[in-house]
């Protein structure tokens, strides 16, 4: 049973690449609204974990997984592809901004999924670029190439996108690594305003993020996960001395 406030479980998650195991027996539980950290150093199985969620792995030919993973009380395998990836979107390390106007961006999911109302629509995608904080700053030039925006409004343009589609999870994969500080205090800022809405779970090699931004935080080492607990305790009283080392930079 699946408590309440839990919208993804996983229950003894193990990932493979052909014959290389890159994540083993991962239990994790991911609460409604919360932001989960997941930090921990190259090759330590984040991404894995993270796009195990909405099945992206299974894109690669040789992946496979054992284990289950829950959402919302169904097991994730019985989740048509489609409906996973509109309930679980992803935003990636760069911005993935098609190449039309702003406003086609945004309109782009809810039309794949079926909206056909004009009016619906533009509703959609002006809520969904005010919800990611970037609707002040592009609502004049919503007929502009989206490529010409800086990275940081691209990525909350990203963001936007995934909102229309009115998702129930955001996945981030290192989503501030290209961006200015000025941008990614912006995209932590919509992230922690975002946290009201919707679950959120962060991968990131940037320790510092992960404190200023998680709720929760998961450390990744080899494969296995190390502890998960409150961001507080985990960055001043870690249970495992692997975990301190890492924080404190002493390998990573």
């Amino acid at each position: 049973m699946v408590e309440q406030n839990v919208i993804i479980k996983t229950v003894n998650l193990n990932c493979f690449y052909g014959d290389q195991q890159v994540l083993r027996d991962i239990n994790l539980d991911v609460y409604r609204n919360e932001i989960l950290g997941i930090i921990g150093p190259a090759n330590s199985g984040k991404t894995t974990f993270l796009r195990a969620m909405n099945r992206l792995n299974s894109r690669y030919l040789h992946y496979r997984q054992t284990g289950e993973i829950i959402f919302e009380n169904q097991n994730q395998q019985d989740i048509a592809d489609t409906l996973l990836r509109q309930k679980i979107g992803i935003i990636f390390a760069m911005p993935q901004v098609l190449p039309v106007t702003i406003y086609e961006n945004v309109a782009y999911g809810p039309m794949v999924h079926g909206v056909r109302d004009k009016h619906r629509i533009e509703q959609l995608v002006e809520e969904s670029l005010k919800k990611a904080f970037v609707w002040e700053e592009l609502k004049d030039r919503l007929r502009s190439p989206a490529v010409k925006l800086s990275g940081g409004q691209q990525q909350r343009l990203c963001i936007a996108r995934t909102l229309a589609i009115e998702p129930d999870v955001i996945l981030y994969d290192e989503p501030c690594s290209g961006l200015d500080p000025i941008s990614t205090a912006k995209m932590e800022d919509t992230m922690a305003l975002l946290a009201q809405s919707y679950t959120q779970i962060l991968v990131t090699n940037n320790t510092k993020q992960a404190s200023r931004v998680s709720h929760r935080c998961a450390f990744f080492l080899m494969g296995e996960m190390v502890e998960v607990n409150q961001t507080q305790k985990l960055f001043t009283y870690p249970d495992d001395q692997r975990t301190d080392d890492y924080i404190t930079g002493k390998f990573g």
